[in-house]
């Protein structure tokens, strides 16, 4: 155990990382990882990336979430696992979003999957709770644009209503990275929805309004009972509170 306190120290590494830390040659370094994977101080949880395992409890002393802002010198959660990051999420997934420019495939390590998102433009990015993670307006953004695969448009709403505040301006810039009209469409309209609760100015509505494509779109696939919304070009439900509603009451039959 003569490095473990040093290892600590990092939560994890990779083999280089390592070597500078403790100042060893790659010799050196290639045997103490050897030796504390098998002793079990150390787990691999992907090519070239090790974390620490806590001697009391024997798991990683990294949250997944953690884990997965390490993966690479650029990497930060996003998407749904931002929410649960940040505690707005309504449920929490055996999965972890990771925006990043390196490439990975999805990986499994200690029952989470890991998932890489591709970066549009520059990410906005804070440091929460010692975790690498998208804004919460970068996140809302983000889920908006994949609303139809990460999650769906009712978990996404159950997170959103969980969000006390809401920067225009942040919401602005990440959908100025992303420069796609429907994002605009879907951001306006569901946004409007709630926005007594966030007190988006008109000015807002009305940049996003002006990037409406001139064709009319779902704003999720999930459309059953959608009715159209002209000052969108949007099919979407009538109301907001009817798809977190039912929701509640598909739960409460079960």
């Amino acid at each position: 155990m003569k490095y473990y306190e040093r290892m600590v120290e990092l939560g994890s590494f990779s083999r280089d990382g390592l070597a500078m830390h403790l100042h060893l040659n790659d010799a050196t370094t290639a045997s103490v990882l050897r030796n504390y994977l098998k002793k079990g101080y150390i787990e691999r949880v992907r090519h070239n990336f090790y974390v620490v395992i806590s001697i009391e409890n024997k798991q990683p002393i990294l949250s997944r979430y953690a884990i997965g802002g390490r993966l690479f010198p650029d990497a930060c959660v996003s998407h749904h696992s931002a929410f649960e990051v940040y505690g707005y999420a309504n449920q929490v997934f055996y999965e972890v979003y990771v925006t990043t420019q390196s490439r990975f495939k999805d990986f499994e390590y200690d029952g989470i999957t890991y998932h890489r998102m591709a970066p549009k433009g520059n990410v906005q990015v804070e440091t929460y709770r010692g975790v690498s993670v998208t804004s919460i307006e970068q996140t809302v953004i983000d889920s908006i644009h994949t609303i139809d695969q990460i999650g769906g448009l009712e978990e996404f709403l159950r997170c959103l209503a969980l969000v006390p505040f809401l920067d225009e301006r942040k919401l602005l810039l990440a959908l100025e990275n992303y420069q796609i009209g429907f994002l605009y469409q879907k951001t306006g309209f569901l946004l409007e929805q709630v926005n007594d609760s966030f007190g988006l100015s008109n000015q807002f509505f009305d940049i996003c309004k002006q990037q409406v494509p001139k064709a009319d779109r779902y704003v999720s696939k999930a459309n059953a009972n959608y009715v159209y919304h002209p000052k969108w070009r949007l099919m979407g439900p009538k109301h907001i509170n009817s798809v977190i509603n039912k929701g509640v009451l598909d739960d409460a039959s079960m």
